[in-house]
C-alpha cells in the first residue's frame, strides 16, 4: 500500500479533496491509504464540518485546530505541527491543494523531509504578490514533485517559470465535484426571488478595505435586482466594526453548505464573487461571472466571454451584470471532462511505484 498524507484547511480544500478521496475509494482503495490532516484554518461548523458530512468526505485522521492568527504566526503554527505528524506517519507522498497557508505549511514540512510534495490545481497565477495567496501558489508550485494543472494556460505560466518536470494538466477537479452531485440539485428551493445576483466577497484585499468593500456594496445595490449574499464570518465582522450598512437588495444569509450554495448557483442569474472556486462553479452551473477583483487566475473564462473582471467599482459591477444577464453560454470544456482525479491518482501511483 502506498501512503498518502492529504492536508486540508480551507472550504475550497474540502471540494476538491472530496472528488480524489470519492476516487481513491471506488478505485484504489487497495492501492492508496490516504490519511486526510485539516489543519483547522477553517473551523466555523458552516465552513468545515458540514462540508465533511456533506460531500461524504472521511473524517481527518488528525484535526490540528490552529485557529486564526497572522500569517506567519498561523503557517509556522501549521509546518511545526505537520512536520511532527510526518516524521510519526512517514508517508511516502504528501497532497496538497490550492493555495492557502495550510498548502504552504504542507509543502514546505514535506519538502524539508525529503518526502514528495503534490499540489493539486498547480500552475495559477493572478501577478498580485500583495495577494497572500499568490506568494503561497509560487512557492508550492517550486518546491512540489508533482504538478497538476487544471488547464494548459497553467502548464504555460509554470514552463515560463523553468518547471516543467512531473508537471502534468488533468483538468478542475472541482468539475468532477459539479458533475457528481449535479442530480442532488434537483428540488431544492429556497424561496428566492426571480431573477436574483449571488454575491459572495471573503478576501481580505476586499473585506479589509472599506472603500472597496463600499463599493462593491454599492455595486449590488446598483443591479436594480435581489442580491443573495451568503455572508463570510470575516465579512461579518468587518461589516459590524466598519459601520458599512448592506443595501436594501442584498439579503445576507448564513454561509451555505456546498449542495445548496451549487444548487441556488443553478437558479440565480449572475454570480457575483472575488472566489476563485466560485468563478468556475457559476460556468459549470451556465451562468455568467462578474468577479469583484482586480485580476483573476482563471483567464480561460474571461477570454470565453462568461467572466468580467470589475474589481470594486460600483459602476463596472451594475454595468456588468445587466451586460451579461442572460447572455448565451458557449459550449466549452477548458477545464477537463471531469474526471481529474482519475488522472491525478494515476500519475501519483506510476510516480511512486516507478
Amino acid at each position: 500500500m502506498l501512503s498518502i498524507m492529504t492536508i486540508v484547511g480551507a472550504r475550497p480544500q474540502f471540494i476538491k479533496a472530496a472528488a480524489v478521496s470519492r476516487r481513491i475509494n471506488a478505485a484504489y482503495a487497495d492501492v492508496i491509504d490516504e490519511r486526510i490532516v485539516h489543519t483547522g484554518q477553517h473551523y466555523d461548523h458552516n465552513m468545515s464540518e458540514v462540508f465533511f458530512e456533506e460531500l461524504q468526505i472521511p473524517k481527518p485522521a488528525l484535526n490540528l485546530e490552529i485557529k486564526g492568527g497572522s500569517h506567519g504566526k498561523s503557517t509556522g503554527a501549521m509546518l511545526a505541527a505537520l512536520e511532527e505528524s510526518m516524521i510519526a506517519s512517514r508517508p511516502d507522498g504528501v497532497m496538497v491543494y490550492g493555495d492557502t497557508n495550510s498548502t504552504l505549511a504542507g509543502a514546505l514540512a514535506a519538502a524539508k523531509l525529503h518526502i514528495p510534495v503534490f499540489h493539486v490545481e498547480a500552475g495559477l497565477r493572478s501577478y498580485n504578490r500583495k495577494m497572500p495567496e499568490e506568494v503561497n501558489r509560487i512557492l508550492t508550485d517550486h518546491i512540489s514533485d508533482l504538478l497538476f494543472c487544471p488547464s494548459q494556460a497553467s502548464r504555460d505560466i509554470l514552463k515560463g517559470e523553468g518547471v516543467e518536470k512531473g508537471v502534468h494538466v488533468v483538468g478542475d477537479v472541482m468539475f468532477d465535484v459539479v458533475r457528481h452531485y449535479g442530480d442532488a440539485l434537483e428540488g431544492r428551493d429556497f424561496g428566492f426571488k426571480e431573477p436574483f445576483a449571488l454575491m459572495t466577497a471573503h478576501r481580505a484585499e476586499n473585506t479589509d478595505d472599506p472603500a472597496r468593500l463600499g463599493g462593491i456594496l454599492d455595486g449590488a445595490a446598483q443591479t436594480g435586482m435581489p442580491v443573495v449574499f451568503p455572508i463570510h464570518p470575516r465579512t461579518k465582522n468587518v461589516l459590524a466594526q466598519s459601520g458599512l450598512a448592506l443595501p436594501d437588495n442584498v439579503n445576507a444569509i448564513e454561509p451555505l453548505p456546498y449542495l445548496d450554495l451549487l444548487a441556488t448557483l443553478k437558479a440565480c442569474a449572475v454570480a457575483l464573487t472575488d472566489s476563485g472556486g466560485l468563478q468556475k462553479e457559476a460556468f459549470y452551473m451556465g451562468k455568467p461571472c462578474v468577479t469583484l477583483r482586480d485580476e483573476t487566475e482563471w483567464t480561460e473564462l474571461v477570454d470565453l466571454g462568461v467572466n468580467r473582471v470589475v474589481g470594486c467599482d460600483a459602476g463596472a459591477i451594475s454595468q456588468a451584470v445587466k451586460d451579461m444577464t442572460g447572455a448565451p453560454m458557449p459550449q466549452a470544456a477548458p477545464y477537463g471532462d471531469g474526471d481529474a482525479a482519475g488522472r491525478i491518482l494515476a500519475e501519483i501511483a506510476a510516480f511512486l511505484k516507478a
